[in-house]
């Protein structure tokens, strides 16, 4: 299902005369708004040790709960990928985010609440200048470092931390 299809209403005018435009908009034949459905930012933190291992966390809660993930969420209104990146680090790991560096970006799907949104993954290589103070909270259950090498992308919840655990496993971080 395309993901227009969940937007039954004009967010303008409430009208339900709110109809296909093209691929990515829709119309209001009463009040003329076009909505365009773009993706929204999202981070992904690389965190490695000196020990080649990356930070790895287990999700508490769904989507995909249980499974392993990455430091990471949604970037807020008004925020940088920078700043939201080290936000949400400190949230999930309480450590303190010194440096970034961009490396990529990937698409991604995260269903939450029964709705679908399409994300844009921006991932980021974080300094830390010290690992004291390493606490799994907010959405995370767990917190661990593993080799990068003996990764697993099939444990990996969502589709895009998966194929980041597969590009950097190329990229030999």
């Amino acid at each position: 299902m395309h993901p227009l299809a969940q937007f039954k209403y004009c967010p303008k005018c409430g009208s339900e005369h709110f109809e296909e435009n093209n691929f990515k908009s829709k119309k209001c034949r009463d009040c003329g708004f076009i909505y365009y459905f773009n993706s929204c930012s999202s981070t992904i933190a690389l965190i490695v040790n000196d020990k080649h291992e990356l930070l790895v966390a287990t999700r508490a809660h769904e989507p995909s709960k249980g499974t392993l993930d990455l430091p990471g969420g949604f970037v807020d209104m008004d925020e940088t990928g920078e700043e939201a990146v080290r936000r949400e680090v400190k949230e999930e790991t309480n450590l303190d985010v010194e440096e970034t560096k961009y490396l990529f970006s990937i698409p991604n799907r995260y269903v939450y609440s029964g709705f679908e949104v399409q994300t844009l993954d921006l991932v980021y290589l974080c300094k830390i200048p010290t690992m004291s103070g390493l606490k799994a909270e907010d959405d995370v259950s767990k917190l661990e470092f593993i080799k990068i090498s003996e990764l697993n992308p099939d444990l990996f919840g969502l589709i895009s931390v998966k194929e980041v655990i597969k590009n950097i496993q190329k990229l030999k971080i």
